[in-house]
């Protein structure tokens, strides 16, 4: 297109692309000495340069970092939910510790360090819940008394069943309304409803010179929320049983019993046998062995997945003293636990016979207990062999005790089971 010679000079140069500072037909130099700016679209117009592979996977890893942030922070909430959950179960039993410090001259010395007594005390308490098992006369006894010591090297664990017809020598307590109980000898299961676990501890610790250093209570509904939390234990059973008092009805031969069930079994006394203690106190040994097998042999501790519901049936239905009150505690005692064998987990009675003044009562065969009780003091193994004559009646004493296991003269042994026998082996 030729320009008039009328055309005003600064048209001219707008058309032509030329003038000054922007040779070559580009834009206006914005300033003087740069570049002149290229003629079409701004150059934040432009398409910026493609996207490399090097970029995507940029923006894929900003992603997944996004969403492990996420899922981290979820499960730390959702840890923490549980943590508090299990840990606000547990009831600490502040009354106990209170108590026992009175007393603290008159107990034994603490064991060979990371050795651990915890006694084990089933209440008959029909309140909280276990109503359906009794009137709730607002007392309670130690229907089931263990004491089990965990050894330091945490190789064995011996389980000691004492009997609640034991007669023995129960200290001066303190009862729950303030007045105080003279010492005397009675049955064993008295120092519970005496002066509560304090008492119990204290009758103990003065019969085996043994220093407990924790111990837990269980009531009916804690022992069946976990028989149920491990889907029941599997027994064998050479005839029926039908015991309307421990509310038991069960066929002949090998079955899984859920909590309920199971709780019958272990109470039932008068449709089993002749209806002894002793018996019963065999069978609820021939249980926790089987019970123990089936959680170690079912990676129970090993596998947080299966360990939470065992873990809050029993937090829930238990109460302890100061040191195993909390999730921590409680985990760390059952932590040490996994590693033991179950043939190093062991079931015994205490050695006794027939009361000389009452044979429907029990007394310390000597000098057998006093020999088990310094092994265990002492943290030196102890030995369980069947016992024959057990075997045959059940309601027979436990006999001599403290003979040298075979092939171990120095390690005394005595009539009992062992996990690893527990179940329908």
């Amino acid at each position: 297109m030729t320009e008039s010679p009328d055309t005003p000079p600064a048209r001219r140069r707008r058309r032509g692309g030329g003038g000054r500072g922007a040779p070559g037909g580009g834009r206006p130099a914005r300033f003087p000495g740069w570049p002149a700016r290229p003629v079409g679209r701004l150059a934040s117009d432009r398409p910026g340069p493609p996207r490399t592979p090097r970029s995507r996977h940029r923006r894929l890893l900003r992603a997944a970092a996004l969403v492990l942030v996420v899922t981290v922070l979820a499960s730390a909430g959702l840890g923490w939910a549980i943590w508090t959950r299990l840990n606000g179960n547990i009831r600490a039993d502040s009354a106990t510790e209170r108590e026992l410090e009175k007393y603290e001259s008159e107990r034994p010395p603490a064991g060979p360090k990371n050795a651990q007594n915890v006694l084990l005390i089933g209440s008959d308490n029909r309140g909280g819940g276990n109503g359906a098992y009794g009137e709730d006369t607002g007392t309670q006894r130690s229907d089931t008394t263990i004491l089990l010591h965990l050894a330091a090297n945490r190789r064995s664990a011996t389980a000691v069943s004492i009997p609640r017809d034991l007669m023995t020598q129960v200290p001066h307590c303190r009862r729950t309304d303030g007045t105080e109980s003279a010492p005397q000898v009675v049955q064993f299961n008295w120092a519970f409803a005496y002066g509560g676990a304090a008492c119990a501890i204290r009758t103990v610790e003065r019969m085996t010179s043994i220093r407990i250093d924790h111990h837990v209570i269980v009531d009916f509904t804690g022992f069946k929320n976990m028989v149920d939390a491990v889907h029941g234990v599997q027994v064998c059973l050479p005839r029926p049983i039908r015991d309307e008092e421990a509310h038991l009805s069960l066929p002949a031969g090998r079955q899984t019993l859920g909590g309920e069930a199971a709780l019958g079994y272990v109470r039932a006394r008068k449709s089993l046998g002749n209806g002894s203690d002793t018996q019963r106190m065999a069978r609820q040994q021939q249980f926790l062995a089987a019970l123990v097998k089936k959680v170690q042999s079912n990676g129970v501790l090993l596998n947080p997945m299966r360990l939470y519901p065992v873990m809050d049936a029993a937090t829930s239905s238990l109460t302890t003293d100061a040191g195993l009150a909390s999730l921590r505690g409680m985990y760390e005692l059952v932590r040490s636990m996994r590693s033991i064998p179950t043939s190093r987990v062991q079931f015994l009675t205490v050695p006794r016979t027939a009361y000389r003044d009452d044979p429907n009562r029990d007394q310390l065969v000597q000098p057998d207990a006093d020999r088990l009780f310094a092994q265990l003091r002492k943290d030196r193994p102890v030995a369980v062999a069947p016992d024959p004559a057990r075997a045959a009646a059940d309601d027979k004493p436990s006999g001599p005790g403290g003979r040298p296991a075979p092939g171990a003269s120095s390690v005394p042994s005595f009539p009992g089971s062992t996990a690893e026998r527990g179940g329908c082996e």
